[in-house]
């Protein structure tokens, strides 16, 4: 993805079903989404798969 993600994340979110999870990947570890997440009402699970990549699941609780 080029350039912010935030608003494409925030955009894919509000289009998530109450079954589904996306799955971003990431250079670094998106520790400010999370917050973000949480108020939101999706719960995440982060795991690095290389040293400078990141694979988070995000579902609506």
């Amino acid at each position: 993805m080029d350039g912010e993600p935030f608003g494409a994340i925030m955009s894919a979110l509000d289009d998530l079903g109450t079954d589904e999870t996306l799955v971003l990947y990431n250079g670094f570890e998106p520790e400010p989404l999370y917050g973000v997440l949480d108020r939101r009402g999706f719960d995440h699970e982060a795991e690095r798969v290389a040293p400078d990549e990141w694979r988070v699941e995000i579902a609506p609780r």
